[in-house]
């Protein structure tokens, strides 16, 4: 079938005449949930005139200036969201209730790309994990100005190193996709904006505890405030899962401020719509393009979005604990289908497939695609090794592809070794192995391991309590806001 002729790309500074087109809401994630709640309540139809007034209220920087070799302008448009650590005008008795620290670092704890799809009805949001191995452009240092030349960082060090537009540029880079705004969001809006909304509802299947900001809530469904929502959202110690698990809380969390968004009357309200921006706005910063007009219109886009519009997933990692010199342990993308991927967001297409879950598989906590499997071959059965491998790999776990030989070659039932402090993973994956037996070994860390025995004889379907679709472990909004 041959493929539709691209339009052509439109000039800077104009914006492209659309028909008239429905339009639904979309879904985004983390801290920078906060400069969303901007864009989706922005001007929904309550006039120029107040939008002109908020829209003075935004700083500004220049994360384009004097910006070379581009990459080629997609369909849609790509906004970069950074969160940052500010908490400047957050009480000192907040700080110690929330668990906020001292002084901040002023350092990137988000990175994501939000696509908006060509005709306003679509969202897709990609995680950029804040430890993922970069690769950072030749670039002058904006204090000292020394040059430096092109170098391995993890990618939230792009922004301590050269600020907005060395982040821009290292994204770029890493991801052909090109960005045509850029968004910059604290501690201080995001608590603001969830309080003058009322507070938002999120739901639990287990109970969620953190001692490090303080998080405890038991399983069940819990109205948050602005403090306790930055306690959910900031959460990295719950599970060991992480990072990447505190990105599926934030991703819960984004959906459900949005759906209280737009519930709640605040995009028809201009009063509680002024309230609410003014404690966003006064701790955004963005791009000198993105102003009254772009507020208008994606406001009028987003009036009426559904929950399935909006998609969200993490940039796909090929290798947890890749080691670089003077680096540290970074996650390194997978090259296929991060590739994959961003190719999907030049082109404008939907991220997840929309495909049912499978009706069969088990329901487990921990979602096969986050769970780092090595297989071994505990029996002197040849290929027994590769047979549980592929299997694995077929069910959605990332195993290693390459499975070795145990130094015990009689095992009769199949094990799986894992860290204490990733049990609920090690359960996860024991149960798409019927029969398996689990043994904890401190210190392990991430990585599981399977040791087959002769009683393997199938791996059996598992899925997490949000199904995850496509190839890129997709969710939509109407997965993960409450019933």
């Amino acid at each position: 079938m041959p493929t539709p002729p691209r339009s052509p790309a439109r000039p800077p500074g104009r914006r492209p005449q659309r028909p008239p087109v429905r339009r639904k809401k979309p879904r985004w994630a983390m801290r920078a949930v906060t400069t969303l709640s901007v864009v989706v309540l922005a001007a929904a139809g309550i006039g120029h005139a107040v939008v002109t007034s908020l829209d003075a209220d935004i700083s500004r920087v220049d994360p384009f200036k004097d910006m070379k070799n581009r990459p080629e302008a997609g369909h849609g448009m790509n906004v970069l969201l950074v969160g940052t650590d500010g908490r400047d005008r957050i009480t000192e008795a907040e700080r110690r209730k929330y668990r906020l620290g001292g002084a901040p670092c002023h350092c990137t704890d988000t990175i994501m790309i939000v696509h908006i799809s060509e005709d306003r009805e679509r969202a897709s949001v990609v995680s950029l994990p804040r430890d993922s191995y970069a690769e950072a452009p030749a670039h002058t240092d904006q204090t000292t100005g020394k040059q430096h030349g092109a170098h391995p960082i993890k990618i939230n060090a792009a922004y301590a190193e050269g600020g907005p537009q060395l982040t821009v540029r290292t994204v770029e880079s890493m991801t052909h996709v090109k960005i045509d705004h850029y968004l910059e969001v604290d501690f201080t809006s995001f608590m603001k904006t969830v309080d003058e909304l009322g507070g938002v509802e999120i739901c639990t299947v287990k109970p969620l505890k953190d001692s490090y900001t303080g998080l405890d809530l038991p399983a069940g469904s819990h109205r948050l405030n602005g403090g306790q929502a930055l306690q959910y959202v900031r959460s990295r110690h719950i599970d060991g899962a992480s990072d990447l698990g505190r990105m599926q809380r934030q991703q819960r969390f984004l959906a459900a401020l949005i759906s209280r968004a737009t519930s709640s009357g605040v995009l028809l309200n201009p009063m509680k719509f002024r309230d609410v921006t003014r404690a966003v706005l006064g701790s955004v910063r963005a791009d000198k393009g993105f102003g009254t007009d772009e507020l208008l219109d994606l406001g009028r886009a987003m009036r009426d979005f559904s929950p399935s519009s909006s998609e969200f997933t993490t940039v796909p990692i090929g290798q947890m604990g890749y080691a670089v010199k003077g680096v540290g342990s970074t996650l390194k993308w997978d090259p296929a289908k991060s590739t994959k991927l961003f190719q999907a967001l030049r082109d404008d297409k939907p991220l997840a497939a929309h495909k049912p879950p499978t009706n069969n598989a088990l329901r487990v906590d921990v979602a096969p695609q986050q769970i780092r499997v090595q297989v071994e071959n505990g029996t002197a059965t040849a290929g027994l090794g590769k047979r549980v491998d592929s299997a694995l790999a077929a069910t959605g776990f990332r195993t290693t592809r390459q499975p070795v030989s145990a130094k015990d070659r009689t095992l009769k039932r199949t094990v799986v070794w894992y860290d204490p402090r990733w049990d609920r993973s090690a359960k996860s994956l024991a149960a798409a192995l019927p029969g398996s037996e689990l043994r904890a070994v401190k210190g392990r860390g991430p990585l599981l391991k399977v040791t087959a025995g002769a009683d393997f004889k199938e791996v059996r379907k598992v899925r997490a309590d949000d199904p995850y679709q496509g190839d890129f472990g997709v969710t939509t909004g109407d997965q993960v806001i409450c019933p």
